[in-house]
């Protein structure tokens, strides 16, 4: 007796499209209409002027997230949790997994990971971060959820903002996010000056220093430390030297400080390396040239929405990752590194 498979015929394989249920935002080639319209002056950009909204609980088969409760009573830390991946991040990790839009379609936010959150966010981003608050206490207006700003350029900054989240975790820090950054593209070498270069250090990878060894004392056994990199340290963009400078680092301070603490203390440390994903900040620093080649280049051809990264940083986040230490998560479409 013999069993035969029905194959697809070729020539219906080559017309698949995507469902009518996935958002256009998730098809190939997508572009934001307007892109270069919508292109902000002031750093580090905003979200609330984006149009559409990025996607910060919608799936690519446009379902919502679905929670598991993998992080009930839990505390942490996002620093540049105001908008784009930080903000995606700081919504799926918060709320308890019994909220309101299990029992209703009241909201257009579903559940999540049931963590108690500590947004940062840059002094000149107060509305984003209201507005992501807001979005958080929807569900439950109990939530444990702050926000404190903080201009992460100075040592002093950065140890101030440690001693509020102390306070506000009494005393036990489970998850760290170090999310906050800042980019501007230049051309080349010769035009990029020595403060943008201390600026962009500053912020990207000295901040994580000091946030991090101030921080680490009350973190337990089983927590675990998220660094935010990117894809460019593996390119090398050429109009992003100092970024991708500074992303590099991250790799390197991330996989080193692994090796430190892991068997000592049963920390974990790993980073997320994004590829293109549409956030306020590439619409703020970006040039018309990058904006309209954003994305489809890629593999899978479209940039990324924020809660598509911000997944990989609920895994890393919760126990699941357990076995998870000095990796790094490469979210970026396709692009192979």
């Amino acid at each position: 007796m013999s069993i035969r498979a029905e194959s697809i015929p070729p020539s219906h394989l080559h017309t698949m499209s995507p469902p009518s249920s996935v958002p256009k935002e998730y098809r190939p080639d997508y572009l934001p209409p307007n892109v270069t319209g919508q292109m902000q002056e002031n750093l580090p950009g905003k979200q609330r002027p984006l149009d559409p909204a990025p996607f910060n609980d919608t799936l690519a088969d446009g379902s919502k997230y679905k929670p598991a409760g993998k992080l009930e009573g839990k505390n942490t830390v996002i620093t540049g949790g105001d908008s784009g991946i930080g903000r995606a991040t700081a919504i799926l990790l918060s709320v308890p997994l019994e909220c309101r839009w299990l029992r209703s379609e009241l909201t257009s936010l579903s559940a999540r990971e049931g963590a108690n959150v500590f947004i940062h966010y840059h002094p000149s981003e107060d509305q984003d971060a209201k507005d992501t608050v807001k979005q958080i206490q929807e569900h439950d207006p109990k939530v444990k959820v702050e926000a404190a700003a903080a201009d992460l350029r100075t040592e002093q900054a950065c140890l101030e903002l440690a001693e509020k989240i102390k306070k506000w975790s009494n005393g036990r820090l489970d998850v760290l996010v170090n999310n906050a950054a800042t980019q501007n593209e230049v051309e080349n070498i010769e035009q990029l000056e020595s403060e943008q270069w201390r600026h962009v250090f500053d912020v990207n990878i000295h901040a994580i220093f000091y946030l991090t060894k101030s921080l680490i004392p009350i973190i337990p056994w089983g927590g675990s430390i998220i660094n935010n990199a990117s894809i460019n340290p593996f390119v090398g963009h050429p109009k992003l030297l100092d970024y991708s400078s500074t992303k590099g680092a991250i790799v390197g301070f991330s996989r080193a400080l692994s090796n430190q603490i892991v068997k000592e203390r049963g920390i974990r440390v790993n980073c997320v390396c994004p590829g293109p994903v549409w956030t306020p900040l590439v619409i703020a620093t970006m040039g018309e040239e990058s904006l309209s080649a954003f994305g489809p280049t890629t593999p899978i051809g479209r940039a990324g929405q924020p809660i598509e990264v911000a997944t990989a940083f609920v895994f890393l986040a919760s126990p699941d990752s357990s076995y998870f230490t000095a990796q790094c998560f490469h979210v970026n479409g396709g692009s192979a590194y």
